[in-house]
């Protein structure tokens, strides 16, 4: 039996995929793949493979994640060459390892393949850097959408983690801000919302804990908040703007 590949396809951009990655897809008899997916790399699909969407956007999930394990084991039980095709890294808020753990129980071998994720990708696209010899020497990625009861949780965070990435955290934004402020996070702390990272869409709002979540309102999923003094860097290293503003000269 052949092994799954599940592979993370990066951010967005789809320059940041791997050469494993790419590989998996190129000789995959069937790839299901996830709402971010750059198409471009769909379109590096061998000829007769079949794609089979399985995106998840914020409510609304076009196949359970349960059906998606099924589907993995199916096609491979059927001595097919599978790769699952996640945005960012499939072992960072990717599920990745649930996909794993199903293939497993069912005596199915599998490939993990690390993407870039959005975590670092995308405040890296916006001149941000997670860390930082003189602002940072330690980074958090945490998920805005559990724990957000758990103040001993929030107050770890908040005195103990130079910078924060927090993924899923569009809706929660206000309520993040306000947590971290409760928690001893100083209200002028800097803070940017990143849309669309590494794409041509993106786009970036930055502000303080006491601001950012008025100054991006209306911002959609996909969005990374970044939290630290590492933000203040953008204003000297915004390097995607600087090359758009090259070329329109």
């Amino acid at each position: 039996m052949k092994p799954v590949a599940i592979v993370g396809a990066g951010p967005g951009d789809p320059e940041l995929i791997t050469v494993k990655g790419l590989k998996a897809i190129q000789r995959a008899d069937v790839i299901l793949y996830d709402r971010l997916v750059s198409e471009e790399l769909l379109h590096e699909a061998k000829p007769g493979a079949e794609l089979i969407y399985c995106g998840k956007k914020p409510y609304h999930h076009s196949m359970k994640q349960e059906e998606i394990n099924e589907q993995l084991c199916l096609h491979a039980e059927a001595g097919l060459s599978v790769t699952r095709l996640k945005g960012g890294d499939p072992f960072v808020f990717g599920r990745g390892g649930e996909e794993a753990q199903a293939l497993r129980a069912r005596g199915i071998p599998f490939d993990i393949c690390p993407g870039v994720t959005s975590g670092t990708a995308a405040p890296a696209y916006a001149g941000i850097p997670v860390t930082h010899r003189d602002h940072s020497s330690s980074v958090a990625f945490i998920a805005a959408v559990s724990k957000m009861d758990d103040d001993d949780y929030w107050k770890h965070v908040s005195s103990c983690i130079d910078t924060l990435c927090i993924y899923m955290g569009v809706s929660k934004l206000a309520a993040v801000c306000e947590k971290l402020r409760e928690q001893g996070k100083a209200a002028d702390t800097p803070a940017a919302l990143i849309s669309w990272g590494t794409t041509g869409a993106q786009s970036t709002v930055t502000g303080t804990l006491e601001t950012i979540a008025e100054r991006a309102s209306g911002a959609e999923q996909p969005a990374m908040i970044v939290i630290g003094e590492v933000v203040r860097l953008r204003s000297e290293l915004a390097w995607i703007e600087e090359k758009a503003a090259a070329v329109v000269s």
